[in-house]
């Protein structure tokens, strides 16, 4: 547990950790590229420890370095892992080598930890289906651990339902190129978090591999294209500025970072116009970005496209003047934890008026008091919520660890603000 400190408005100059998004994608792609690819910059967490060993069962080589991943690729080096992987509670880890393995003639298993064990990939699983893999759920709820026995990924088309997780697709897209045919993915509904498939574009046009994106309903990969081995700088991660962003908006005061690329596709850069619509002042360049707290008006928004920066927003919105409706949002109940859920419970706890719903939150502020906020083992918990301790006496973050997934040493920088 930790307690956070109140403190008046905060001045500070942080640089952005890089982007697990992309690390993980770019790990998976460097897996595939033949020859050496040196990702620099990489974030080092547990999620991306977790993809790093799981391609070293596969036959990948990542070696670290101190501010690098070094990677021996080729698809030809894949094999089978002679033991289970073991994923943790990493998201993307599990989804993305997921097809991976289905790349692989042979048998492969891949489990989770308990949560991981309840989150669903039936989406995923039905799309590999559609193109003749074996690959079943081992208890048979669509949920990890998986079974996969596999002679390779025909291609071919396939429907892949749009509105749980865009992970899914990432999955698909990345591996495509190696499947035996031309792939093309037809989107039911609409999908949801388009910007990090924007992301996923983004990193295999770096790495030579071109997708047709039928404006977000299609996505077609012709089979032969390859990835080509590359040095790769990962770039800083929106979703970690949130927490700094968020301070100086709370405490009116000033917050400058670096390490972001102003041009970057990731759709959590849009949480900067969120924070500007409720009031404050954002000035960007291409070396870094400054945000200047002011009194915060509540707003009504949705947020598909910037899922990860809900939490943000929602302990933003305590200390705004009216309620905030943020809608768009049902794909939260299958993240690290139930987040429509978790967030309705703890910002009670703090003196919030809650409303919730199956893809909605309704926040109305009241008047304030301490809590120790539990995380759920859920990194993004524990961020957001410290940023309510910057105004709140008494706020105590449990399983303040949790953060190793995404931001290990997220509360040391924090500290900065307040001591």
């Amino acid at each position: 547990m930790i307690e956070i400190q109140p403190s008046g408005p905060v001045h500070a100059v942080i640089d952005v950790p890089s982007s697990k998004s992309y690390t993980n994608r770019a790990l998976i792609i460097a897996a595939l590229a033949d020859g050496e690819s040196r990702l620099q910059s990489p974030l080092f967490s547990d999620d991306t420890h977790y993809m790093q060993n799981a391609l070293g069962q596969m036959g990948i080589s990542v070696e670290r370095e101190k501010n690098a991943f070094v990677v021996q690729g080729g698809a030809d080096r894949l094999r089978p892992s002679q033991k289970e992987i073991f994923v943790g509670n990493a998201g993307t880890t599990m989804r993305f080598i997921t097809t991976l393995c289905c790349l692989v003639e042979g048998t492969s298993r891949l489990t989770g930890n308990e949560r991981m064990q309840e989150r669903p990939i039936g989406d995923l699983l039905e799309c590999l289906h559609q193109m003749n893999v074996s690959i079943k759920s081992v208890h048979g709820n669509q949920c990890p651990p998986l079974l996969i026995e596999s002679k390779g990924v025909p291609g071919g088309s396939i429907r892949l339902a749009g509105n749980k997780s865009s992970q899914y697709l990432t999955s698909l897209l990345m591996c495509a190129p190696y499947f035996q045919n031309d792939t093309r993915i037809e989107i039911l509904g609409e999908l949801t978090s388009k910007s990090y498939v924007d992301i996923t574009l983004d990193i295999m046009k770096s790495f030579g591999v071109h997708v047709e994106n039928e404006r977000y309903t299609a996505f077609g990969v012709k089979q032969g294209q390859r990835y080509t081995a590359r040095t790769y700088k990962v770039e800083g991660d929106a979703s970690s500025a949130s927490y700094f962003l968020a301070s100086a908006a709370v405490t009116g005061g000033q917050v400058e970072l670096h390490c972001l690329n102003p041009d970057s596709v990731q759709g959590d850069m849009g949480f900067m116009n969120v924070l500007e619509s409720m009031g404050c002042e954002i000035e960007k360049s291409s070396e870094k970005v400054r945000i200047k707290g002011n009194p915060l008006a509540g707003i009504s928004i949705n947020m598909n496209n910037m899922p990860d920066v809900v939490q943000t927003l929602a302990v933003t919105a305590l200390f705004a003047n009216g309620p905030t409706t943020i809608t768009g949002i049902g794909n939260l109940k299958i993240k690290e934890t139930d987040r429509i859920a978790a967030l309705d419970t703890e910002l009670r706890k703090l003196g919030a008026e809650v409303e919730s719903g199956e893809d909605y939150l309704v926040i109305k502020p009241g008047p304030l008091k301490p809590a120790l906020i539990e995380t759920y083992d859920d990194h993004r918990m524990a961020m957001s919520f410290a940023i309510a301790g910057l105004k709140i006496p008494g706020v105590k973050i449990g399983n303040p660890e949790c953060v190793q997934k995404s931001f290990p040493d997220f509360f040391d920088v924090f500290k900065t603000l307040y001591t």
